[in-house]
Protein backbone atom coordinates (compact mmCIF):
# COMPACT_ATOMS: atom_id res chain seq x y z
CA UNK A 1 0.00 0.00 0.00
CA UNK A 2 1.08 3.59 -0.79
CA UNK A 3 -0.19 6.90 1.05
CA UNK A 4 0.49 10.28 -0.78
CA UNK A 5 -0.22 13.13 1.86
CA UNK A 6 0.67 16.26 3.61
CA UNK A 7 -0.55 18.58 0.54
CA UNK A 8 -3.43 20.64 -0.36
CA UNK A 9 -5.52 17.78 -2.16
CA UNK A 10 -7.49 19.09 -5.38
CA UNK A 11 -9.84 15.82 -5.94
CA UNK A 12 -11.60 17.16 -9.02
CA UNK A 13 -14.85 15.14 -7.07
CA UNK A 14 -17.59 17.58 -6.95
CA UNK A 15 -18.61 15.83 -3.37
CA UNK A 16 -15.14 16.74 -1.90
CA UNK A 17 -13.51 19.01 -4.07
CA UNK A 18 -10.39 20.15 -1.69
CA UNK A 19 -9.30 18.91 1.70
CA UNK A 20 -6.75 20.90 3.50
CA UNK A 21 -4.09 19.17 4.46
CA UNK A 22 -5.12 15.56 2.30
CA UNK A 23 -4.15 12.01 1.25
CA UNK A 24 -4.42 9.72 -1.06
CA UNK A 25 -4.55 5.73 0.09
CA UNK A 26 -4.02 3.55 -3.04
CA UNK A 27 -3.59 -0.34 -3.24
CA UNK A 28 -3.55 -2.43 -6.19
CA UNK A 29 -4.00 0.08 -8.69
CA UNK A 30 -6.85 1.72 -6.89
CA UNK A 31 -7.48 4.80 -4.75
CA UNK A 32 -9.07 2.91 -1.13
CA UNK A 33 -9.29 6.28 0.53
CA UNK A 34 -9.51 9.87 0.57
CA UNK A 35 -9.68 12.00 3.55
CA UNK A 36 -6.99 13.68 6.24
CA UNK A 37 -3.18 12.79 6.62
CA UNK A 38 -3.17 12.25 10.05
CA UNK A 39 -6.19 9.94 9.81
CA UNK A 40 -4.70 7.82 6.79
CA UNK A 41 -1.48 7.65 8.33
CA UNK A 42 -2.94 6.38 11.63
CA UNK A 43 -5.59 4.18 9.67
CA UNK A 44 -2.93 2.67 7.54
CA UNK A 45 -0.09 2.81 9.53
CA UNK A 46 2.50 0.47 7.71
CA UNK A 47 1.93 1.90 4.51
CA UNK A 48 4.37 3.61 2.64
CA UNK A 49 4.34 7.30 2.84
CA UNK A 50 5.33 9.83 -0.43
CA UNK A 51 5.34 13.34 1.46
CA UNK A 52 3.82 16.06 -0.48
CA UNK A 53 6.10 18.76 1.50
CA UNK A 54 3.15 21.29 2.09
CA UNK A 55 2.31 21.48 -1.83
CA UNK A 56 -0.85 20.83 -4.29
CA UNK A 57 -2.07 17.01 -4.47
CA UNK A 58 -4.15 16.24 -7.58
CA UNK A 59 -4.92 13.12 -10.36
CA UNK A 60 -2.42 12.37 -12.91
CA UNK A 61 -3.02 14.61 -15.83
CA UNK A 62 -4.47 12.82 -19.26
CA UNK A 63 -3.17 14.41 -22.61
CA UNK A 64 -6.15 13.56 -24.92
CA UNK A 65 -3.97 14.21 -28.44
CA UNK A 66 -0.29 13.66 -28.99
CA UNK A 67 2.49 13.02 -31.87
CA UNK A 68 5.02 10.78 -30.26
CA UNK A 69 6.83 9.99 -33.40
CA UNK A 70 7.78 14.33 -33.69
CA UNK A 71 10.03 13.81 -30.77
CA UNK A 72 13.28 14.08 -32.69
CA UNK A 73 12.07 17.07 -35.12
CA UNK A 74 13.59 19.33 -31.78
CA UNK A 75 16.16 21.33 -32.93
CA UNK A 76 16.21 19.30 -36.63
CA UNK A 77 17.28 21.54 -39.80
CA UNK A 78 15.56 20.40 -43.03
CA UNK A 79 17.81 21.43 -46.14
CA UNK A 80 15.68 23.55 -48.38
CA UNK A 81 12.83 23.85 -45.67
CA UNK A 82 10.96 26.99 -46.07
CA UNK A 83 7.50 26.69 -45.79
CA UNK A 84 4.77 29.13 -47.01
CA UNK A 85 1.70 27.66 -45.47
CA UNK A 86 0.39 24.57 -43.64
CA UNK A 87 0.75 21.98 -46.36
CA UNK A 88 4.37 22.92 -46.64
CA UNK A 89 4.57 22.38 -43.10
CA UNK A 90 2.96 19.10 -43.20
CA UNK A 91 4.96 17.74 -46.67
CA UNK A 92 7.88 19.41 -45.75
CA UNK A 93 8.65 18.87 -42.31
CA UNK A 94 6.16 16.11 -40.86
CA UNK A 95 5.85 14.03 -43.85
CA UNK A 96 9.45 13.68 -44.63
CA UNK A 97 10.55 12.82 -40.80
CA UNK A 98 7.88 10.34 -40.58
CA UNK A 99 9.05 8.69 -43.93
CA UNK A 100 12.41 8.29 -42.70
CA UNK A 101 11.27 6.97 -38.66
CA UNK A 102 12.47 3.41 -38.41
CA UNK A 103 11.56 1.49 -35.84
CA UNK A 104 13.97 2.10 -33.49
CA UNK A 105 13.57 5.30 -33.71
CA UNK A 106 9.85 5.40 -33.07
CA UNK A 107 10.72 3.34 -29.98
CA UNK A 108 13.09 5.62 -28.68
CA UNK A 109 10.97 8.46 -29.48
CA UNK A 110 8.51 7.04 -26.93
CA UNK A 111 11.22 6.63 -23.98
CA UNK A 112 11.65 9.93 -24.76
CA UNK A 113 8.19 11.07 -24.57
CA UNK A 114 7.08 8.65 -21.39
CA UNK A 115 9.76 9.94 -19.64
CA UNK A 116 9.12 13.44 -20.22
CA UNK A 117 5.41 12.61 -19.32
CA UNK A 118 6.57 11.62 -15.88
CA UNK A 119 7.99 14.53 -15.32
CA UNK A 120 5.28 16.61 -16.03
CA UNK A 121 2.71 14.68 -14.45
CA UNK A 122 1.01 13.12 -17.19
CA UNK A 123 -0.35 9.63 -16.51
CA UNK A 124 -2.17 9.03 -19.27
CA UNK A 125 -2.01 9.84 -23.14
CA UNK A 126 -3.45 9.45 -26.50
CA UNK A 127 -0.93 9.31 -28.87
CA UNK A 128 -2.09 9.47 -33.31
CA UNK A 129 1.00 8.13 -34.55
CA UNK A 130 2.61 7.69 -38.09
CA UNK A 131 6.31 6.22 -39.20
CA UNK A 132 5.79 5.50 -42.92
CA UNK A 133 9.50 4.97 -43.03
CA UNK A 134 9.15 1.34 -41.11
CA UNK A 135 4.85 0.68 -39.81
CA UNK A 136 4.50 -2.49 -38.97
CA UNK A 137 5.25 -3.64 -35.33
CA UNK A 138 5.11 0.29 -34.61
CA UNK A 139 2.18 0.61 -32.83
CA UNK A 140 3.54 -2.45 -30.33
CA UNK A 141 6.38 -1.05 -30.10
CA UNK A 142 5.34 2.01 -28.70
CA UNK A 143 2.75 0.14 -26.42
CA UNK A 144 6.05 -1.98 -25.16
CA UNK A 145 7.89 1.25 -24.22
CA UNK A 146 4.55 2.76 -22.10
CA UNK A 147 4.56 -0.52 -20.24
CA UNK A 148 8.45 -0.13 -19.75
CA UNK A 149 7.75 3.00 -18.05
CA UNK A 150 3.93 1.96 -16.74
CA UNK A 151 2.36 5.68 -18.35
CA UNK A 152 -1.05 4.59 -19.45
CA UNK A 153 -1.58 5.13 -23.54
CA UNK A 154 -4.26 4.89 -26.27
CA UNK A 155 -2.71 3.89 -29.17
CA UNK A 156 -3.78 4.77 -33.17
CA UNK A 157 -1.85 4.56 -36.68
CA UNK A 158 -2.54 7.37 -38.96
CA UNK A 159 -3.67 6.38 -42.38
CA UNK A 160 -3.06 7.94 -45.21
CA UNK A 161 -2.86 7.95 -49.09
CA UNK A 162 -0.07 10.09 -49.24
CA UNK A 163 2.39 7.26 -49.08
CA UNK A 164 0.47 5.20 -51.59
CA UNK A 165 -1.85 2.05 -51.59
CA UNK A 166 0.57 -0.28 -50.12
CA UNK A 167 1.81 2.15 -47.06
CA UNK A 168 -2.08 2.75 -46.50
CA UNK A 169 -2.79 -0.68 -46.62
CA UNK A 170 -0.05 -1.56 -44.08
CA UNK A 171 -1.29 1.22 -42.14
CA UNK A 172 -4.70 -0.39 -42.04
CA UNK A 173 -3.66 -3.38 -40.50
CA UNK A 174 -1.22 -2.33 -38.00
CA UNK A 175 -4.49 0.15 -37.09
CA UNK A 176 -6.46 -3.57 -37.21
CA UNK A 177 -3.89 -5.82 -35.63
CA UNK A 178 -3.01 -3.31 -32.48
CA UNK A 179 -6.51 -3.14 -31.68
CA UNK A 180 -7.20 -6.33 -31.57
CA UNK A 181 -4.55 -6.86 -29.22
CA UNK A 182 -5.70 -3.58 -27.09
CA UNK A 183 -8.96 -5.18 -26.58
CA UNK A 184 -7.79 -8.42 -25.37
CA UNK A 185 -5.32 -6.74 -22.30
CA UNK A 186 -6.30 -6.94 -19.17
CA UNK A 187 -4.03 -4.69 -17.40
CA UNK A 188 -5.77 -1.18 -17.62
CA UNK A 189 -3.26 0.34 -19.10
CA UNK A 190 -3.65 0.01 -23.11
CA UNK A 191 -6.36 1.03 -25.29
CA UNK A 192 -6.99 1.85 -29.12
CA UNK A 193 -8.62 3.56 -31.85
CA UNK A 194 -8.51 3.13 -35.65
CA UNK A 195 -6.57 6.45 -36.72
CA UNK A 196 -6.35 8.65 -39.94
CA UNK A 197 -5.13 11.44 -41.13
CA UNK A 198 -6.96 14.13 -42.28
CA UNK A 199 -9.33 13.93 -45.19
CA UNK A 200 -7.38 15.83 -48.08
CA UNK A 201 -4.89 12.61 -47.48
CA UNK A 202 -8.28 10.10 -47.45
CA UNK A 203 -9.77 8.96 -51.14
CA UNK A 204 -13.30 8.00 -50.94
CA UNK A 205 -11.85 3.96 -51.25
CA UNK A 206 -9.54 4.50 -48.79
CA UNK A 207 -12.40 5.38 -46.38
CA UNK A 208 -14.30 2.51 -47.26
CA UNK A 209 -11.23 0.52 -46.79
CA UNK A 210 -10.31 1.69 -43.35
CA UNK A 211 -14.23 1.00 -42.16
CA UNK A 212 -14.39 -2.48 -43.67
CA UNK A 213 -11.39 -3.42 -41.64
CA UNK A 214 -11.99 -1.57 -38.56
CA UNK A 215 -12.19 -4.10 -35.73
CA UNK A 216 -16.49 -4.19 -34.39
CA UNK A 217 -16.34 -2.09 -30.69
CA UNK A 218 -13.76 0.20 -32.07
CA UNK A 219 -13.57 4.10 -32.41
CA UNK A 220 -11.62 6.63 -34.20
CA UNK A 221 -9.06 8.92 -33.58
CA UNK A 222 -8.66 11.35 -37.04
CA UNK A 223 -7.73 15.12 -37.98
CA UNK A 224 -10.65 17.15 -38.70
CA UNK A 225 -10.47 20.36 -40.62
CA UNK A 226 -7.33 21.33 -38.77
CA UNK A 227 -6.10 23.74 -41.84
CA UNK A 228 -8.72 25.16 -44.12
CA UNK A 229 -7.25 23.05 -46.79
CA UNK A 230 -8.92 20.14 -45.62
CA UNK A 231 -12.67 21.82 -45.87
CA UNK A 232 -11.82 23.32 -49.70
CA UNK A 233 -10.80 19.17 -50.45
CA UNK A 234 -13.71 18.18 -49.18
CA UNK A 235 -15.76 20.50 -50.86
CA UNK A 236 -14.15 20.57 -53.95
CA UNK A 237 -13.81 16.55 -54.29
CA UNK A 238 -16.61 15.25 -52.32
CA UNK A 239 -19.57 18.43 -52.84
CA UNK A 240 -19.45 18.23 -48.95
CA UNK A 241 -17.74 19.97 -45.69
CA UNK A 242 -15.21 17.06 -43.45
CA UNK A 243 -17.99 16.18 -40.78
CA UNK A 244 -20.33 15.30 -43.37
CA UNK A 245 -18.46 12.82 -45.35
CA UNK A 246 -17.26 11.29 -42.26
CA UNK A 247 -20.49 10.91 -40.66
CA UNK A 248 -22.20 9.62 -44.43
CA UNK A 249 -18.96 6.71 -43.89
CA UNK A 250 -19.80 5.77 -40.22
CA UNK A 251 -17.00 7.45 -38.33
CA UNK A 252 -18.51 9.77 -36.22
CA UNK A 253 -19.69 8.80 -33.00
CA UNK A 254 -19.79 8.94 -28.77
CA UNK A 255 -15.93 6.22 -29.44
CA UNK A 256 -14.71 8.71 -32.28
CA UNK A 257 -11.94 11.58 -31.38
CA UNK A 258 -11.79 14.31 -33.81
CA UNK A 259 -9.13 15.79 -33.65
CA UNK A 260 -8.86 20.00 -33.72
CA UNK A 261 -12.06 20.96 -35.53
CA UNK A 262 -10.62 24.20 -36.09
CA UNK A 263 -12.29 25.52 -39.30
CA UNK A 264 -16.22 23.47 -38.80
CA UNK A 265 -19.09 25.54 -39.31
CA UNK A 266 -22.52 25.91 -36.81
CA UNK A 267 -24.30 22.93 -38.67
CA UNK A 268 -20.81 21.01 -38.29
CA UNK A 269 -20.68 21.54 -34.45
CA UNK A 270 -24.21 20.23 -34.17
CA UNK A 271 -23.73 17.60 -36.29
CA UNK A 272 -20.98 16.18 -34.03
CA UNK A 273 -22.92 17.45 -30.98
CA UNK A 274 -25.66 15.06 -31.93
CA UNK A 275 -23.82 11.99 -33.00
CA UNK A 276 -22.26 12.45 -29.59
CA UNK A 277 -18.52 12.99 -31.52
CA UNK A 278 -15.57 13.97 -29.45
CA UNK A 279 -13.24 16.60 -30.20
CA UNK A 280 -9.64 17.30 -29.05
CA UNK A 281 -7.99 21.39 -28.61
CA UNK A 282 -4.29 21.87 -29.18
CA UNK A 283 -4.12 25.52 -28.97
CA UNK A 284 -0.38 25.64 -29.17
CA UNK A 285 0.09 23.86 -32.35
CA UNK A 286 -2.68 25.70 -34.10
CA UNK A 287 -1.20 28.85 -33.15
CA UNK A 288 2.38 27.08 -34.19
CA UNK A 289 0.94 26.26 -37.44
CA UNK A 290 -0.76 29.77 -37.86
CA UNK A 291 -3.96 27.87 -39.16
CA UNK A 292 -6.51 29.89 -36.92
CA UNK A 293 -8.57 29.57 -33.60
CA UNK A 294 -11.18 26.69 -33.22
CA UNK A 295 -14.92 27.56 -32.22
CA UNK A 296 -14.01 25.24 -29.14
CA UNK A 297 -16.09 27.52 -26.86
CA UNK A 298 -18.87 27.42 -28.86
CA UNK A 299 -18.36 23.72 -29.38
CA UNK A 300 -18.58 23.53 -25.45
CA UNK A 301 -21.53 25.48 -25.20
CA UNK A 302 -23.29 23.44 -27.12
CA UNK A 303 -22.79 20.32 -25.79
CA UNK A 304 -19.90 18.55 -27.63
CA UNK A 305 -17.36 17.23 -25.28
CA UNK A 306 -13.67 18.91 -26.10
CA UNK A 307 -10.68 17.96 -24.52
CA UNK A 308 -7.48 19.34 -24.09
CA UNK A 309 -4.27 17.94 -26.42
CA UNK A 310 -0.54 19.37 -27.41
CA UNK A 311 -0.55 17.78 -31.01
CA UNK A 312 3.20 16.82 -30.01
CA UNK A 313 3.75 20.48 -29.00
CA UNK A 314 4.92 19.92 -25.69
CA UNK A 315 4.32 17.21 -22.82
CA UNK A 316 3.13 19.99 -20.41
CA UNK A 317 -0.68 19.86 -19.76
CA UNK A 318 -0.76 23.03 -17.54
CA UNK A 319 1.45 25.17 -20.57
CA UNK A 320 -1.62 24.03 -22.95
CA UNK A 321 -4.02 24.60 -20.23
CA UNK A 322 -2.83 28.29 -19.71
CA UNK A 323 -2.38 28.98 -23.81
CA UNK A 324 -6.05 27.43 -24.40
CA UNK A 325 -7.18 30.41 -21.98
CA UNK A 326 -5.60 33.12 -23.36
CA UNK A 327 -5.71 32.20 -26.86
CA UNK A 328 -9.82 32.36 -26.81
CA UNK A 329 -9.44 35.58 -24.83
CA UNK A 330 -7.42 37.19 -27.30
CA UNK A 331 -9.68 35.50 -30.32
CA UNK A 332 -12.90 36.49 -29.00
CA UNK A 333 -11.67 39.87 -27.48
CA UNK A 334 -13.49 38.89 -24.26
CA UNK A 335 -11.53 38.78 -21.06
CA UNK A 336 -14.44 37.32 -19.23
CA UNK A 337 -14.11 34.04 -21.17
CA UNK A 338 -12.45 30.73 -21.03
CA UNK A 339 -11.97 30.79 -17.34
CA UNK A 340 -14.35 27.79 -16.73
CA UNK A 341 -13.75 26.33 -20.09
CA UNK A 342 -10.06 25.50 -20.61
CA UNK A 343 -10.13 23.86 -16.75
CA UNK A 344 -13.49 21.81 -18.29
CA UNK A 345 -11.45 20.72 -21.35
CA UNK A 346 -8.29 19.25 -19.48
CA UNK A 347 -9.92 18.09 -16.24
CA UNK A 348 -13.13 17.24 -17.19
CA UNK A 349 -13.68 16.36 -20.77
CA UNK A 350 -9.88 14.49 -20.89
CA UNK A 351 -10.92 12.43 -17.66
CA UNK A 352 -14.47 11.55 -19.84
CA UNK A 353 -12.07 10.46 -22.77
CA UNK A 354 -9.76 8.42 -20.95
CA UNK A 355 -12.72 7.13 -18.33
CA UNK A 356 -14.53 5.83 -21.42
CA UNK A 357 -11.56 4.77 -23.09
CA UNK A 358 -9.97 2.69 -20.48
CA UNK A 359 -13.11 1.64 -19.04
CA UNK A 360 -12.19 2.46 -15.22
CA UNK A 361 -12.55 5.70 -13.57
CA UNK A 362 -9.58 8.35 -14.16
CA UNK A 363 -8.84 11.84 -13.39
CA UNK A 364 -10.14 11.90 -9.86
CA UNK A 365 -9.35 11.22 -6.56
CA UNK A 366 -11.88 9.05 -5.02
CA UNK A 367 -12.39 5.71 -3.49
CA UNK A 368 -12.25 3.23 -6.57
CA UNK A 369 -10.67 5.49 -9.14
CA UNK A 370 -7.47 4.21 -10.38
CA UNK A 371 -4.53 5.75 -8.45
CA UNK A 372 -2.98 7.82 -10.85
CA UNK A 373 -1.60 10.66 -8.61
CA UNK A 374 0.96 13.59 -8.55
CA UNK A 375 1.94 16.23 -6.39
CA UNK A 376 3.28 19.61 -7.40
CA UNK A 377 5.79 22.50 -5.65
CA UNK A 378 2.97 24.80 -5.06
CA UNK A 379 2.71 26.70 -1.75
CA UNK A 380 -0.08 29.37 -2.01
CA UNK A 381 0.78 32.84 -1.94
CA UNK A 382 -3.12 33.99 -1.34
CA UNK A 383 -6.03 32.10 0.43
CA UNK A 384 -7.00 29.03 -1.58
CA UNK A 385 -10.21 27.44 -1.08
CA UNK A 386 -12.68 25.15 -3.67
CA UNK A 387 -13.88 28.17 -5.48
CA UNK A 388 -10.37 29.59 -6.62
CA UNK A 389 -8.80 26.04 -7.19
CA UNK A 390 -8.47 27.28 -11.26
CA UNK A 391 -6.84 30.67 -10.60
CA UNK A 392 -4.24 28.39 -8.58
CA UNK A 393 -3.58 26.04 -11.30
CA UNK A 394 -3.30 28.65 -14.23
CA UNK A 395 -1.05 31.28 -12.28
CA UNK A 396 1.23 28.89 -9.83
CA UNK A 397 1.25 25.48 -11.45
CA UNK A 398 3.51 23.98 -14.23
CA UNK A 399 4.71 20.64 -15.07
CA UNK A 400 7.91 21.33 -14.11
CA UNK A 401 6.97 21.86 -10.33
CA UNK A 402 5.85 18.18 -10.49
CA UNK A 403 7.40 16.86 -7.73
CA UNK A 404 6.11 12.98 -7.60
CA UNK A 405 4.29 11.22 -10.23
CA UNK A 406 1.98 7.81 -9.06
CA UNK A 407 0.89 5.68 -11.69
CA UNK A 408 -1.40 2.83 -11.64
CA UNK A 409 -0.06 2.56 -7.36
CA UNK A 410 3.30 2.67 -8.74
CA UNK A 411 5.70 5.33 -7.29
CA UNK A 412 7.34 6.68 -10.54
CA UNK A 413 9.16 9.68 -9.90
CA UNK A 414 9.81 10.65 -6.43
CA UNK A 415 11.39 14.40 -5.51
CA UNK A 416 11.40 15.22 -9.24
CA UNK A 417 14.16 11.62 -9.41
CA UNK A 418 12.80 8.83 -11.79
CA UNK A 419 12.82 5.73 -10.19
CA UNK A 420 14.59 2.99 -11.70
CA UNK A 421 15.09 5.05 -14.99
CA UNK A 422 18.92 5.96 -16.29
CA UNK A 423 17.31 8.94 -18.18
CA UNK A 424 20.89 10.78 -19.25
CA UNK A 425 21.77 7.20 -20.97
CA UNK A 426 18.02 6.74 -22.63
CA UNK A 427 19.11 10.52 -23.71
CA UNK A 428 22.28 9.80 -25.46
CA UNK A 429 20.70 7.00 -27.39
CA UNK A 430 18.02 9.65 -28.60
CA UNK A 431 20.43 11.82 -29.48
CA UNK A 432 22.75 9.16 -31.36
CA UNK A 433 18.96 7.78 -33.31
CA UNK A 434 18.10 11.56 -34.23
CA UNK A 435 21.53 12.09 -35.93
CA UNK A 436 21.45 9.69 -37.77
CA UNK A 437 17.51 10.40 -38.73
CA UNK A 438 18.77 13.95 -39.78
CA UNK A 439 21.37 12.73 -41.53
CA UNK A 440 19.00 10.24 -43.55
CA UNK A 441 16.47 13.59 -44.18
CA UNK A 442 19.11 15.39 -45.34
CA UNK A 443 21.30 13.11 -47.84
Amino acid sequence: MLLMGNGRLITRDTQNPLIADGCVAMEGGSIVAVGDTAALRARFSDAAFVDAHGGVIMPGLINAHGHIYSAFARGMSIAGYNPKGFLDILSGLWWKLDSHLQLADTRLSADATMIDCIENGVTTMFDHHASYGHIDGSLFAIADSARQYGVRINLCYEVSDRAGVDSMRAAVKENAAFITHAQTDASGMLAALFGMHAQFTLSNETLEYCVSRTPAGAGYHIHVAEGIEDVYACLQQHGKRPVYRLHDFGILGKNTICGHCTHVSEAEIDLLAETGSKVVHNPESNMGNAIGCPPTIAMLHRGVCVGLGTDGYTNDMLESLKVAKLLHQHHLHDATTAWAEAPQMLFDNNAKLATQAFGRELGVLKVGAAADVIALDYTPLTPMDENNIAGHVLFGMSGQKVMHTVIDGKLKMRDRELLDVDKQAVLARCREAAQGLWQRINA
